[in-house]
């Protein structure tokens, strides 16, 4: 067995946890110092790194068995990583749902010139990606990992993005949320219809009338929270049973809660939004990567980094992502059907696309979707880890570089 305490990414593990206690990135006993991590928009994504770094290193280690062991422990209807990946990450699901129907109705989306370059930008982040895995994969047994390098991580690209603070451009940081919310609707429609197994109509069919029967209580403003979640569960339920992912249910519950148009109006939507943000950062996605980057580094591991799946993966994420970003942007633009956001230029935009290649979550979600054979699974989820790095450090160095430029240009 490869052993990370043997090896010199221990040594490099250690500095780095201490760097972020030092930045006081730990939960502490005062009650202040807790809020003030739990509003830190940096939080999430550093809380998802620690995650990681621990699951590999316990599963990599003496404990390693147990670790696994732990995640494969039997509950009703599956074990204990079935209910984080099917039962949480709908209500993760659910909390984009919620999002995206707020951008659509009164954010970035629900102003069609403000929204075409995000959505176009999302477009060419989605196909450019997918079609160099598809080349380096097509007539293989793991062509249909496609959809792997095709979504951005919300919750790291933004953590990375407010590393540099106040320097950010307004119209970046909106452009990249936005990104990244069509990102994870195209990923949640190409799940829907591309990653299915053992289809069942009649379950889906009731699933489906369940919500209906919600959304029609919706429009007629029933605001009873405990009924949608309720029947949401059951909607859930059916929905795992007819073979359709079950995480999809949790999307659509989202539009059938009632929502306000008005900005400053509360809704039950919004309510239930702010509810859920807290826990889908800080428990949903960190339990999510303590059972999912579970993997052994073994030779055959590390022999895959080369196969042609980790290639497609790399090449998706790494240059598929910054390249269709920035292409189907330019192309758009010079259209005249959309124009840049304000403060940013071409160098922003590009910066920002590479921190596109950041998958992680969803990437690793349909990972799990896309494929049975475990060592593909393990080889996959390396591929992504290293590749979403790549995509972080990069995407940072370029925006630090860009930025402190454009300030530089600003003062002359």
């Amino acid at each position: 067995m490869f052993n990370l305490y043997d090896c010199s990414c221990f040594k490099i593990v250690i500095p780095v946890i201490s760097l972020f206690i030092n930045h006081k990135i730990v939960i502490m006993n005062s009650k202040s110092t807790l809020s003030r991590i739990l509003s830190n928009e940096k939080a999430p994504g550093i809380l998802l790194i620690l995650c990681t770094i621990f699951s590999l290193i316990v599963a990599n280690s003496t404990f390693g068995d147990a670790y696994h062991h732990f995640w494969t422990t039997m509950l009703p209807l599956g074990n204990i990583e079935f209910w984080i990946n099917d039962g949480l990450m709908a209500i993760f699901f659910l909390f984009v749902g919620l999002e995206l129907k707020k951008e659509i109705y009164t954010g970035e989306l629900s102003n069609l010139k403000a929204a075409l370059l995000p959505v176009f930008a999302a477009i060419g982040g989605v196909l450019v990606p997918a079609a160099i895995y598809m080349y380096f994969n097509h007539d293989t047994s793991t062509a249909h990992g496609w959809g792997i390098p095709m979504a951005t991580d919300i919750a790291f690209a933004l953590g990375i993005l407010s590393l540099l603070g106040s320097r950010v451009p307004l119209g970046l940081k909106v452009f990249l949320t936005a990104l990244a919310v069509i990102d994870d609707l195209m990923a949640i429609l190409v799940i829907g219809f591309f990653y299915t197994s053992n289809f069942d109509g009649t379950n889906l069919l009731i699933s489906l009338g369940i919500l209906t029967l919600l959304f029609v209580l919706g429009k007629r403003n029933v605001n009873y929270l405990w009924l949608y979640l309720i029947l949401g569960a059951f909607a859930w339920y059916f929905m795992l049973q007819s073979g359709v992912h079950a995480t999809i249910a949790g999307v659509l519950l989202a539009f059938t809660i009632p929502f306000s148009k008005v900005k400053t109006q509360s809704s039950l939507s919004t309510d239930l939004e702010h509810s859920l943000a807290k826990p889908v950062s800080f428990i949903i996605l960190p339990l999510f990567a303590l059972a999912n980057t579970a993997v052994l580094i073994d030779t055959t591991a590390i022999n895959g980094l080369l196969h042609n799946n980790a290639l497609g993966i790399y090449g998706g994420l790494i240059l598929g992502k910054p390249l269709g970003i920035t292409l189907f942007s330019f192309f758009v633009i010079s259209l005249g059907w959309c124009k840049l956001p304000n403060a940013v230029n071409w160098k922003h935009l590009f910066a920002v696309a590479c921190l596109g290649g950041i998958g992680f979550t969803m990437s690793i979600f349909i990972t799990n979707l896309a494929f049975s054979n475990q060592e593909d699974i393990v080889i996959s989820k390396l591929a992504i880890l290293i590749s979403s790095t790549i995509a972080a450090l990069l995407g940072y160095i370029l925006l630090q570089f860009t930025l402190k430029n454009s300030e530089i240009e600003k003062k002359v």
